[in-house]
């Protein structure tokens, strides 16, 4: 193992009745049943859930105060659902998990594994969670391939020892003319930057990878997948005694069921479920390098003022003015916030086009919006309403949930606003509420780019880098 990363005390306290009550039954069985204690017993009474991850942008990654990733949240939301303490750890290596799992040292793998026969063999798996598929990359403006005869002429690379050998060897025998590269050294980030760079032209990925990282390699697109839909999944020790696996399934099946699972995916990949735009990913990271440096101290210096986080005011600041100081529109804002001069003047900001003034009054300005947005509503939704509020007005967003309200919906909930602040732009709906009209798509569009890159920035600023070492998550055997 490279680094013990302990994550304690996690939300234990405040149980569900039931969990609680749970969790006291099995401990009692310890002292009172003849019969062994079971893997779901004893893991109860060491009070501790063992799981062996990766960092990459899918599983597991440091944020700006605590952990993020689809596994680390889905193992401490199971850690809190038993009642006892996560304890997560980082591997050296992909390969690793397995064995480790297989040999009862960790109770899970959760590391977008996806489910393959040759793994089958060596460990169990928990229901899945989410799918992937194997995807063929290649480089934007070269041609996109349809089959994988018409990477003939190509150089193909791909991770050494990993699934997509086996469905290449399967190809060769209707195509022999394929071949391919296995690279021992290098991740899926690196195999992705390189056909970007043009260093080779063919790579392949798993879709769920490949989703969260292309906005950071705008130059790559998913051409075609080979194979079938695959599930992904934990990993776990095989048994006779499914305890364990019977109540990582109780688990996932009450987070589907409540719409939890399908939020956390939405959370993630809430970037890539739009339509992909190469254009301005592209100017965004040609920009993160460029530009970004100048002001990234100003940023940090308002995260440290207001208790915002600084990548999010980045992201507004980048949708505003492209980080650009001297920025002025066609109505007369100005600088890296675009501030209106009534603005300005009730923040004591003199000059809108000096850095250091716009950031810190944009940063204060989105402060007193959040303070307007009613104590209850908790974030997400709280974030997102005020990112709303500081782009059309707060009166703005307040006629929209009460429109929501209206049409019986919750006012509360950033995802039903967003479906009616267009409707602010209609007479039958705007003549009815107090502020009027508003083009109510402007502040949706705003707050769905902001969110994008915010994001990509989170993954591109993470303390532990999550493009670097990525090794075939839920690729490799």
């Amino acid at each position: 193992m490279s680094r013990i990363i302990s994550v304690a005390n996690l939300r234990t306290k405040g149980l569900p009745l039931t969990r609680a009550f749970g969790t006291v039954i099995a401990c009692g069985m310890l002292a009172t049943c003849s019969v062994p204690p079971s893997v779901l017993e004893r893991m109860i009474a060491s009070g501790e859930f063992r799981v062996l991850t990766r960092n990459s942008p899918a599983t597991y990654y440091h944020g700006a105060e605590e952990p993020l990733g689809i596994d680390y949240e889905l193992a401490r939301g199971y850690a809190e659902y038993i009642g006892v303490e996560l304890d997560i750890r980082v591997a050296d290596r992909y390969w690793q998990i397995f064995p480790e799992v297989a040999d009862g040292n960790f109770h899970v793998g959760a590391a977008a594994l996806t489910v393959t026969e040759p793994r089958s063999e060596i460990v169990d798996f928990s229901p899945a969670y989410q799918t992937a598929t194997h995807q063929i990359i290649y480089r934007r403006g070269t041609g996109m391939p349809d089959e994988l005869s018409d990477l003939l002429d190509g150089r193909l690379e791909i991770l050494a020892g990993s699934a997509f050998v086996g469905l290449l060897t399967a190809a060769r025998v209707d195509l022999p003319e394929l071949t391919w590269t296995e690279n021992h050294e290098a991740g899926i980030e690196e195999l992705i930057r390189r056909v970007a760079a043009g260093e080779i032209d063919y790579t392949i990925v798993d879709s769920n990878i490949f989703e969260l990282l292309q906005h950071s390699y705008p130059e790559t697109r998913a051409a075609f997948s080979i194979g079938k839909e695959i599930p992904v999944a934990w990993a776990l020790q095989k048994s006779e005694d499914t305890s364990l696996r019977e109540s990582i399934s109780a688990y996932f099946a009450e987070v589907q069921a409540t719409g939890e699972l399908d939020a956390l995916l939405e959370r993630y990949y809430f970037l890539t479920r739009k339509d992909f735009d190469y254009v301005g990913s592209r100017a965004f990271v040609r920009h993160f390098e460029a530009r970004l440096p100048e002001y990234h101290d100003l940023f940090l210096e308002a995260e440290e003022r207001t208790d915002v986080d600084w990548r999010l005011l980045a992201a507004m600041a980048y949708q505003e003015s492209h980080w650009d100081a001297d920025a002025v529109s066609p109505t007369g804002v100005k600088g890296i916030m675009m501030l209106t001069s009534r603005t300005a003047g009730m923040l004591g900001v003199d000059d809108r086009t000096d850095p250091e003034q716009s950031i810190h009054g944009g940063a204060d300005y989105f402060v007193r919006v959040t303070g307007k947005i009613p104590e209850r509503i908790t974030d997400p939704d709280r974030t997102w309403l005020a990112v709303a509020a500081y782009n059309v007005g707060f009166g703005h967003v307040e006629d929209a949930r009460i429109i929501t309200q209206i049409q019986g919906g919750d006012p509360d909930s950033w995802k039903e606003v967003r479906e009616r602040l267009p409707l602010l732009a209609d007479p039958s709906w705007f003549e009815r509420v107090e502020r009027g009209y508003a083009r109510g798509h402007e502040p949706v569009q705003y707050v769905d780019n902001v969110r994008r890159y915010y994001d990509i920035l989170r993954w591109m600023t993470a303390p532990e880098s999550i493009a670097t070492e990525l090794l075939a998550n839920a690729t490799l055997n």
